[in-house]
């Protein structure tokens, strides 16, 4: 039995490369460096915290300083963070604006901080779950534009032979199905909520899934993809199995220009951070 949930392990990832090698780029090969204007641009930051470590699944101290050290030397303009622990919203006054999931509701905490005004702000509140998206409008040198910052249903696989190995394959593919019938749900409650907006909008935040999935297909739709319009490399923001994954996104309408796009290496999450770098058309 044992070999048997390993295999399937082993099958699962031999799929994803699979996939990954014959659907689409998977590793973006770096572009000469052009002319491109960063003036007036707006820098876009991505990142799941994992609760700044409050738990400890990280064993070293002072992980969530650093993480905060991190975001501090960086300094985007507008930061979406999923799981995050409002506790430390101190650490952030360097932002005068934030937007939050509800105090009144039991769901993982995300925030929008931002050192532009923010005009407006929303949850969608999707139900029979404790993920969400939440919203911003933001006013940006005299323009409106439309941040959202989702955070997708999880699966809840362990990324560990050991635990796989203690898991029934049945209940683990229907906690999957489940997991990908939700995600689903909450993508197109996004695609609905679009519609109600004229303004730019910027999408941020965890898939939970790859970008050879169904849900990520439905949601870049006709948004670019910072990573493939600037990005380079893997583009990893996840590692499962060593096997590096691409579940967090920025995605722009075309009234963007996308100038830059980075991976960051550094091991304070089980996710990495991204950043963009954009300007508005003219």
């Amino acid at each position: 039995m044992l070999k048997r949930e390993i295999l399937l392990a082993l099958f699962s990832i031999f799929i994803l490369l699979l996939c990954t090698f014959s659907f689409g780029a998977f590793y973006k090969f770096p572009e000469e460096e052009g002319s491109k204007n960063s003036e007036a641009s707006l820098s876009v930051m991505s990142y799941n915290v994992r609760l700044f470590n409050k738990y400890k699944w990280i064993d070293r101290p002072k992980v969530g300083e650093n993480i905060v050290g991190f975001i501090e030397e960086n300094s985007p303009a507008i930061l979406s963070i999923q799981e995050h622990n409002r506790d430390w919203n101190h650490y952030f006054d360097g932002y005068s604006f934030k937007a939050e999931t509800p105090h009144n509701t039991e769901r993982s905490v995300q925030v929008i901080f931002s050192k532009f005004p923010i005009l407006n702000k929303g949850s969608l509140n999707p139900e029979g779950t404790s993920n969400n998206t939440i919203f911003a409008d933001i006013l940006f040198r005299g323009d409106t534009i439309r941040v959202y910052n989702v955070h997708l249903q999880s699966f809840a696989v362990v990324p560990e032979v050991n635990s796989l190995q203690q898991e029934k394959s049945g209940r683990l593919l229907k906690r999957i199905g489940r997991g990908i019938q939700k995600q689903k749900e909450q993508a197109q409650l996004l695609v609905e909520h679009l519609k109600n907006t004229s303004y730019p909008v910027v999408i941020t935040g965890d898939f939970n899934n790859t970008q050879f999935s169904s849900i990520y297909k439905v949601l870049k739709a006709d948004f670019q993809d910072t990573f493939y319009e600037s990005g380079s490399g893997f583009g990893r923001s996840y590692t499962l199995f060593n096997v590096p994954m691409r579940i967090d996104y920025i995605l722009v309408d075309d009234t963007f220009e996308v100038l830059e796009h980075q991976n960051y290496d550094v091991k304070f999450s089980d996710h990495y951070p991204i950043k963009a770098k954009l300007r508005l058309k003219e």
